[in-house]
């Protein structure tokens, strides 16, 4: 087990979601950079589709009840062991009682902690990834005892797995999309300047992002249709709204764009004001 002590901002168990009720109306939600996610199930030696811990710009502080091995990836948001700065992007031993929290923001948003052999807490339509109404708790809080496997991994030797830094992740700007069933309903002057623009972000959060400037149009809007995560939407008011991880599974805007996997991580840790301009591939 491991006892919460404090919770931070927003902090969640997510694997790679729900895959399989979007006609029920359930959200994919999993994680919402799913490279770095991988990334720290593969240094302890799970599969890329445990359940991880999601920590989002303010860490938890909280207490192993037993040996075993972490790995955390992602936002570096200066984690610490027993109050000592630890290293990220390699595999951790964790004793009984230690002491695992946060500290000060560096780069990106989210930070990803996974452990061997996976949290183990409950399934719910064939994921662990934490939503509200679908879940007991949509995030962790104080007090709370997360369940793992403290038996996986014993006596197996695991190496430290040293990543390079990632602009494309943290730094690159540049968000790849594929056009959008009603891409072709702008002008051509209208594709070239959605293209062209620079764009910041506003409101955000795990359901969608917002982008700013507005973008002038006319599109009508469509007979209620299926999104998913990364649908970039068109509002009449000319805001543009880019669906993530626990956006929902219908909508009525025109969907002008699709974000690649990896563009979707790449927005997820960016954080309020920062830029982003769009490529069609």
């Amino acid at each position: 087990m491991i006892k919460i002590l404090k919770s931070g901002l927003y902090t969640s168990i997510q694997d790679m979601g729900r895959m399989h009720f979007l006609n029920y109306g359930v959200p994919i939600s999993g994680v919402m950079d799913s490279y770095s996610a991988s990334l720290s199930n593969v240094m302890v030696g799970n599969a890329k589709t445990c359940a991880v811990m999601e920590v989002t710009l303010q860490g938890p502080e909280m207490e192993f009840m037993s040996a075993t091995r972490i790995a955390i990836t992602g936002a570096d948001l200066s984690p610490t062991l027993n109050y000592t700065p630890v290293e990220m992007n390699t595999s951790i031993s964790i004793q009984q009682g230690d002491l695992i929290g946060f500290g000060e923001r560096k780069t990106g948003a989210r930070s990803y902690l996974a452990i061997a052999g996976g949290f183990q807490t409950a399934l719910v339509f064939g994921s662990r990834s934490y939503f509200e109404g679908i879940t007991p708790n949509a995030t962790i809080k104080k007090g709370d005892l997360l369940p793992f496997n403290s038996s996986f991994g014993t006596g197996v030797s695991f190496f430290d797995v040293k990543k390079q830094d990632h602009p494309t992740i943290f730094n690159q700007q540049t968000l790849e999309v594929q056009a959008g069933p009603e891409f072709d309903w702008l002008s051509n002057e209208q594709q070239q300047k959605l293209l062209s623009n620079t764009y910041s972000l506003d409101l955000n959060n795990r359901m969608a992002y917002q982008l700013q400037p507005l973008f002038p149009n006319s599109l009508k809007s469509i007979i209620s249709s299926a999104v998913l995560p990364g649908t970039v939407q068109l509002t009449p008011s000319g805001k543009i709204i880019v669906l993530m991880r626990d956006g929902q599974t219908t909508g009525g805007y025109p969907r002008i764009a699709q974000l690649t996997e990896q563009s979707i991580n790449q927005l997820s840790q960016k954080l309020h004001h920062e830029k982003a301009h769009f490529r069609l591939v």
